[in-house]
C-alpha cells in the first residue's frame, strides 16, 4: 500500500517541458536608426548654418572659446611640441562640453523655447556622469592613439622625436612618403574609432539622459548602418575645419566652429528617431 501511495503522489507532480528564456516587457522607448540619403550631410548643414544666424551672440561666444583653443594648441606645437598632446588632451576634455552647449541652444530651437547662453553654459551639469564616462574614453582612444603616433616615428625615425621643423619637414618630404603612408593609416584608425564613437552619443545624452556606453552603441550603429554618407559627414567637417584654421590665428573656427556644432545636432535627429513618442519628428 506504501510503495502504491508513493507512485501516485509521483504522477501528480506535473511535468514543466524546459523552454527558452522570455524577458519581461520593458517600457523603455526603443530607438529605431533611420536610413540616410547622401543629400542629408548638407541638409544638416542647412539646418545649423540657420541655428547660427538665429543666435549669432551665443555662436560668437562658442566660436571665441575654439579659436582660443586652436590657438593655444599650434603655439605648443610650435615652441613645445613634446607638450602637444598633452595640451590636445585638455582640448578633449574641453570640447564636448562646449559642444553640448550648441547642442541645447538648437534643441531650445526646435522645441520652440528661446535659447540662452546660461542655459548652453550648464546644459552638462544634469549629464555630468555619462559626460565624465564618454569623455574618459575619448581621452582613452586620444591617448593611444598619440603612442601609436610616437611608435611610428620610432619606426621610421631612429634618432628620436624630431623637433617641430623635423616634424613638418618628415610629412613633406616625398621621400618619407612610406613614413606618411603609415601615419595616415594609424592616425586615421583612430580619427574612426573617435568620429563613430562620438558623432551622436552627446547630443543623444542631451537629449535622452541615457548612459555613456548605450549612447556609444548607438552612434557606432549609425555609423555602422549608414557607412557611406557617415564618411562623407566626416569628410565635410574635415575639411571644413582645415579650411577654417588655414585662416590666421585660425580665425574661421569663429563661424566654422559653432555651425558644425549645430550641424551635429541635427546629425543625430535625422539618424535616431523614437517612434513609440513622436513619429517622423527626426529627419
Amino acid at each position: 500500500m506504501q510503495s502504491s501511495s508513493t507512485t501516485d503522489s509521483t504522477e501528480q507532480i506535473p511535468q514543466v517541458a524546459p523552454g527558452p528564456y522570455v524577458p519581461p516587457h520593458s517600457d523603455a522607448p526603443c530607438k529605431a536608426i533611420l536610413a540616410l540619403t547622401w543629400g542629408q550631410p548638407f541638409v544638416w548643414l542647412r539646418k545649423g548654418f540657420s541655428d547660427l544666424l538665429a543666435c549669432p551672440g551665443i555662436a560668437a561666444f562658442y566660436g571665441v572659446a575654439f579659436c582660443t583653443m586652436a590657438v593655444v594648441l599650434a603655439a605648443v606645437f610650435r615652441s613645445k611640441p613634446e607638450y602637444t598632446l598633452s595640451i590636445a588632451s585638455g582640448c578633449l576634455l574641453i570640447g564636448p562640453f562646449l559642444a553640448m552647449g550648441l547642442y541645447e541652444v538648437s534643441r531650445r530651437r526646435e522645441l520652440g523655447i528661446a535659447p540662452e547662453l546660461g542655459a548652453s553654459v550648464t546644459c552638462w551639469d544634469r549629464h555630468l556622469g555619462s559626460m565624465g564616462l564618454l569623455v574618459l574614453v575619448l581621452v582613452v582612444l586620444e591617448l593611444l592613439w598619440g603612442r601609436a603616433s610616437l611608435v611610428v616615428f620610432a619606426v621610421f625615425f631612429n634618432t628620436g622625436m624630431p623637433s617641430t621643423t623635423g616634424v613638418l619637414e618628415a610629412v613633406f618630404n616625398p621621400k618619407n612618403w612610406q613614413f606618411v603612408a603609415v601615419y595616415a593609416v594609424v592616425g586615421g584608425a583612430f580619427a574612426a574609432m573617435v568620429f563613430a564613437t562620438a558623432v551622436v552619443s552627446i547630443p543623444m545624452i542631451l537629449d535622452r539622459d541615457t548612459d555613456a556606453i548605450s549612447a556609444a552603441i548607438t552612434s557606432l550603429e549609425v555609423v555602422f548602418n549608414n557607412t557611406g554618407v557617415m564618411l562623407l559627414w566626416g569628410l565635410l567637417l574635415t575639411v571644413l575645419l582645415v579650411l577654417a584654421m588655414l585662416l590666421p590665428w585660425s580665425l574661421g573656427l569663429l563661424v566654422v566652429g559653432p555651425w558644425l556644432g549645430h550641424a551635429s545636432w541635427h546629425v543625430y535627429r535625422g539618424s535616431v528617431d523614437w517612434p513609440h513618442e513622436s513619429a517622423g519628428d527626426g529627419g
